[in-house]
């Protein structure tokens, strides 16, 4: 049997500027370290009082409820336009823009209320003509 030569491969070249990769991602933390406790929220750095949260600010009346009551007025165009700023203002609230959803609330409110006015004139109209003919 020939012994046939075996290649010679070359060791991988690196460069200088490129750390050496670590053995496994964690190893540079100690086993036993409470990385969660940086994120906790008793953690002093978190608890800022000057700092104004969502929790702080209260989120203002869309009047949901009343826009949605507006819908069974038959003055379809107005309390449409009174359920899309209730859900506005719902999203700007969401978004942070605390004072533009206290707008659109207000909005929606006023515009709910025109709404179920027209809806009961018109409602008091179609009861007077019909039965007021023969």
């Amino acid at each position: 049997m020939s012994a046939q030569p075996q290649p010679q491969t070359a060791p991988p070249v690196r460069s200088s500027a490129l750390p050496a990769p670590p053995l496994s991602p964690m190893s540079q933390y100690a086993p036993g370290s409470d990385l969660k406790g940086a994120l906790d929220s008793s953690s002093p750095e978190a608890n800022t009082e000057d700092d104004k949260t969502e929790e702080d600010i209260p989120m203002p009346k869309n009047y949901l409820w009343l826009t949605i009551v507006s819908c069974f007025c038959p003055a379809y165009p107005i309390n449409i336009v009174a359920l899309v700023f209730s859900i506005m203002s719902q999203n700007s609230y969401n978004e942070g823009d605390y004072e533009g959803a206290r707008r659109l609330g207000r909005n929606a409110k006023w515009v709910a209320i025109a709404s179920i006015i027209i809806g009961l004139v018109i409602i008091t109209i179609s009861c007077v003509v019909h039965f007021t003919r023969k």
